[in-house]
């Protein structure tokens, strides 16, 4: 592999687990409540 080809993996591994690492620290911080959540329809 060329110099540019590593550049540029290590470039889209940075950006694909620190998008993963950012979405965990942010569930952690901020947790869904299952009691926000609207209630389904009712259908009749």
């Amino acid at each position: 592999m060329t110099t540019a080809a590593i550049i540029m993996m290590i470039i889209a591994m940075v950006t694909v687990w620190g998008g993963l690492i950012a979405a965990i620290v942010n569930l952690a911080r901020h947790p869904e409540i299952a009691e926000a959540e609207p209630a389904p329809p009712v259908e009749l």
